[in-house]
């Protein structure tokens, strides 16, 4: 079964490399320029270990229950994890133990709650602030107008590095509209905070609009894992 896992897994992330090179190659872009994160949500920390065996170490997670016994469970190889769903202010501490990059920052309260927990368990966390492209609630984000407070918090913030922007494409909206907004406000934060290069967009779905407009990083679930499945450790 492991056996078969790996090929499927292996056929899938070539697929996607194979897509990000050809969109990096529409944009006039070097495919490296662009960071494949494996979205592993309910699948078993199995799939992580062998996502990492075929090279794959950029991991993201949505929700810290799931997160973090994968996160323990991995804990040998070296993974960088990503945590990319909202987050309260009472998951910080936890987030913070095991979450090299946090994606979901849209609010200065979870700034200072991810600083004490950083502080409190030494370590060093990248943040980036999400931004909302449409006015749907319960999808996160900060409006456009509140980012660059934001990114100033969190490179002002003890424990924490600014590293840039993240966003989801609106539902049922133009992805490459609203990517092209994001690379704007990207470029904007960058004018204030050279170093916050990242702008995580883009999935499964959208991952070319995404690339065409600047994307670093793309979150991909779906097309390297297939449709969700429970969790079995």
């Amino acid at each position: 079964m492991n056996d078969e896992r790996r090929a499927e897994l292996a056929a899938n992330l070539a697929d996607v490399r194979a897509r990000i090179a050809a969109a990096c190659a529409a944009a006039g872009r070097a495919p490296e320029e662009v960071t494949l994160i494996a979205v592993t949500k309910t699948f078993p920390a199995s799939d992580v270990r062998l996502l990492a065996g075929l090279g794959l170490t950029q991991v993201a997670e949505n929700r810290d229950q799931d997160a973090r016994p994968k996160a323990e469970a991995t804990a040998d190889l070296p993974l960088t994890w990503h945590f990319v769903g909202q987050l309260q202010t009472n998951k910080a501490r936890s987030v913070a133990g095991y979450a090299d990059v946090v994606e979901s920052v849209d609010r200065t309260r979870l700034v200072t709650a991810l600083s004490d927990a950083a502080g409190r368990a030494g370590r060093t966390l990248t943040c980036l602030v999400q931004v909302a492209l449409d006015d749907r609630e319960g999808r996160g984000g900060a409006a456009p107008g509140e980012v660059p407070v934001l990114a100033d918090a969190i490179a002002e913030a003890e424990g924490l590095r600014l590293g840039g922007v993240m966003a989801v494409a609106p539902l049922g909206g133009d992805p490459a509209e609203a990517f092209g907004r994001l690379a704007g406000i990207a470029a904007r934060i960058r004018d204030s905070h050279p170093g916050a290069t990242v702008v995580s967009a883009g999935m499964s779905g959208d991952l070319e609009q995404a690339v065409a407009c600047g994307a670093t990083h793309v979150r991909v679930g779906t097309a390297l894992l297939g449709g969700r499945r429970a969790i079995v450790r």
